[in-house]
């Protein structure tokens, strides 16, 4: 798992990716780095509403969960989900309980938004190609 910080124009030029390229890189950093990371309070995960979809946003790393940590989400901390897990618990647990995922959202860009069993379709289609 790589926990080094981006360097500052790097992560600008993520930051400017529109919906479909923060998608795909993501995916690319999931299966890189084995992990997804959310944000958590002592009541659980975040949740936000996208087009009429209630989903658990989800982002590459610390780093970018961390900015979305501020306003009415100031106090969430970022939390790592093991792959393993998320695949086992929580795509399961999601689509039990009717909730969407949406794909690194940005304060100005909700992102892409997919039902849990269709991310985890596009990591493995990620993961294949890289083995």
């Amino acid at each position: 798992m790589s926990n080094q910080p981006l360097e500052q124009s790097r992560k600008t030029e993520i930051l400017n990716f529109d919906a479909e390229q923060r998608c795909k890189y993501l995916l690319k950093q999931v299966v890189a780095n084995q992990e997804v990371w959310i944000l958590t309070d002592e009541h659980g995960s975040v949740m936000v509403t996208t087009d009429e979809e209630d989903c658990i946003p989800v982002w590459p790393n610390e780093e970018f969960a961390q900015m979305w940590a501020t306003n009415e989400w100031e106090g969430f901390e970022p939390k790592s989900i093991p792959l393993a897990e998320w695949h086992k618990k929580w795509t399961t647990g999601l689509e039990e309980d009717e909730l969407s995922v949406v794909v690194f959202p940005l304060p100005d860009d909700e992102g892409a938004v997919f039902y849990p069993t269709e991310l985890d379709e596009e990591i493995q289609q990620i993961a294949n190609k890289a083995k």
